[in-house]
């Protein structure tokens, strides 16, 4: 099934826009109208350019106000649809999409406008043109899909059919009644498909589509869902994506084409295959390889004696170092962090770099990822090291596909030398519980739906927290069993360090034991005002004292339906910081209520 995506939906002129999707592997493109008319290239150049590119022109869109209007406004219409079609001629395109009427002067008659439709239809027939003809979720009188079928049936016009849009459709429902009407329209009538996912949100609809629609998967709306009723009517024609995001209007065109592309190879496994057999035949993926736990976080640092000392502080020793590379390996537990010295190591600070992930098949979990177009890093390595597979993820970080210890499989840790191990007491830290990864604003949906592709997490609820400067938005990927939690943020404050640091946390049984081995080490924990102590004692029960240490060490408390969570923060160090947690009773959260609280006492402490 090919694959195809409109022009407005990337950033940049027409021929960037169109070079990003070619790279991308799209097979064709809807030419929105806006672009068309901004461009220096005649309609024949364009032409020229999309074959060159190995791009079909599948859409031009859109038209707007023509149907079940008065005479003489019908009349215009007729001469610029005239217009139009010898454009699209020139062009090579020979679908345009026409929506439902928003025209002040439109009324409510079905009849009418099945007689207009018919006649443009008999018009861009002489032009070898199908009509394919939508309902906006705003139009006037038309807004539902089945609402525009019935008037393109009572048309009854070869050159007269119905494009679907996603967002149209679960932008007004999502009842599963609704959608199964899809399947009561031939296929061949259904001329076109257009995709967009979107959060759900509660605000105008028309608002809602032009600023927050994004690819399938990167939003709340069953897409893959509306795609298998479209597909059971026996509907053959593109699967194209239409997205009007103010994100990705910004972004480049060239990331955020592959970001498209991977939305659909994603969506065409859920539906069950089939999907970009066009031009990169990638009509299976192989199947997901999910991680079992975290191997390593990887700190870059230019000076590893700050982030060393919390190391240390925190319980960690240092046990082994790299026998090519400045990296240090600090372990505790089953929690490992390395702490790399190498040029790499930026202006920032020291910054959380690189994750290695515990694969059951490193090899199988690097195919998914390149096929998911999923750039595979090139290492730098001796001859003796260790073949590591690794992929980048959007915001850069880098992910190791990791079998530590496993016979057989290359293993990272036999690069590492062990050395002589200072005495140290140990800090209380099981395993690392979680990594919290601050992502780049216009990276933010594509890392979701990233880390939901390639490495097979699920994605939970998207989650708001109040930062001193603004909202921070939340949503946490992870495994079904919890051994890899990786929470994704996107903070409101771009200019302050605060809202870009990353922070490892660091799984415990007793929190108020690890608190405590902490401060007598030397560390220090990020101070908590009263005012939020006074405020749980008002909505919890606690035993005698038990608030009291709290308070003295900054510990913040959470409870929900499932369990209690108790934790408390060190000092950033660079663009990295340390939580201590601890989980009971099946608590599966991170402690959100309390976000706003620390992302306060962290701007204070600045």
């Amino acid at each position: 099934m090919r694959t195809s995506i409109a022009t407005v939906s990337l950033s940049g002129s027409l021929t960037e826009k169109l070079t990003a999707a070619a790279r991308a592997g799209f097979d064709g493109v809807e030419i929105f109208e806006n672009d068309l008319l901004a461009s220096p290239l005649t309609p024949e150049e364009i032409r020229v350019r999309c074959a060159d590119l190995g791009l079909g022109i599948d859409l031009y869109q859109p038209m707007r106000d023509i149907e079940a209007v008065p005479a003489d406004e019908f009349a215009r219409n007729l001469r610029r649809a005239r217009h139009k079609f010898d454009l699209m001629g020139k062009l090579g395109a020979d679908t345009v999409l026409v929506c439902s009427s928003v025209h002040p002067r439109a009324v409510d008659d079905d009849a009418l406008a099945a007689e207009q439709l018919c006649r443009l239809a008999d018009l861009a027939q002489e032009f070898g043109i199908r009509v394919a003809y939508e309902a906006l979720a705003w139009g006037r009188h038309v807004s539902t899909y089945d609402h525009a079928w019935r008037i393109v049936d009572t048309a009854d016009h070869p050159a007269l059919g119905t494009c679907l849009d996603s967002f149209h459709i679960l932008s007004r429902t999502s009842d599963p009644k609704d959608l199964a009407g899809i399947e009561d329209i031939p296929g061949e009538k259904i001329f076109f498909l257009q995709l967009a996912d979107a959060p759900l949100l509660a605000m105008d609809v028309l608002q809602w589509s032009r600023h927050h629609r994004c690819f399938p998967g990167q939003g709340g709306f069953d897409v893959a869902g509306l795609v298998r009723h479209v597909l059971r009517t026996g509907y053959d024609g593109p699967l194209s994506l239409e997205v009007f995001n103010d994100v990705f209007r910004q972004a480049e065109a060239g990331p955020t084409a592959v970001d498209a592309r991977r939305s659909l190879l994603v969506l065409g496994e859920e539906i069950g295959g089939g999907v970009g057999e066009g031009k990169a035949g990638l009509a299976a993926l192989p199947a997901p390889t999910v991680p079992t736990g975290v191997a390593f976080a990887e700190l870059v640092t230019p000076d590893a004696a700050p982030v060393s000392a919390v190391l240390a502080a925190l319980g960690f020793t240092r046990t082994a170092r790299h026998r090519g590379k400045p990296v240090d390996l600090w372990e505790q537990g089953e929690a490992r962090v390395l702490v790399n010295t190498g040029p790499a190591g930026g202006r920032d600070g020291t910054c959380l770099a690189a994750i290695g992930l515990e694969s059951p098949d490193p090899s199988a979990a690097a195919r998914r990822a390149e096929a998911l177009l999923a750039p595979v890093l090139p290492r730098r390595r001796a001859p003796e090291d260790a073949p590591l597979d690794a992929v980048a993820a959007p915001d850069g970080t880098e992910l190791f596909l990791c079998a530590t210890d496993r016979p057989g499989l290359p293993n990272w840790r036999a690069d590492f030398e062990d050395v002589t191990r200072a005495p140290g007491a140990d800090g209380g830290v099981v395993r690392i519980d979680h990594l919290s990864l601050t992502q780049p604003w216009h990276h933010y949906d594509e890392a979701v739906l990233f880390h939901r592709g390639v490495l097979g997490l699920d994605a939970q609820e998207s989650v708001d927290v109040a930062d001193p400067y603004g909202l921070l938005r939340s949503r946490a990927v992870t495994t079904a069993d919890g051994s890899v939690r990786i929470p994704l943020t996107v903070g409101a404050a771009p200019g302050d360090d605060a809202a870009h640091a990353r922070h490892i946390a660091l799984a415990t049984d007793d929190v108020v034991a690890a608190a405590r081995r902490f401060t007598a080490s030397g560390g220090r924990l990020l101070p908590i005002p009263a005012n939020y102590y006074d405020d749980l004692a008002a909505r919890f029960g606690f035993a005698e004292g038990e608030l009291e240490t709290y308070r003295e060490l900054g510990i913040l408390y959470d409870r929900d339906a499932h369990g209690v969570f108790r934790h408390c923060y060190t000092h950033t160090v660079g663009r990295v910081f340390f939580e201590l947690v601890q989980r009971d009773g099946g608590y599966q959260g991170y402690g959100a209520a309390n976000a706003q609280v620390r992302l306060a006492a962290q701007h204070a402490a600045r």
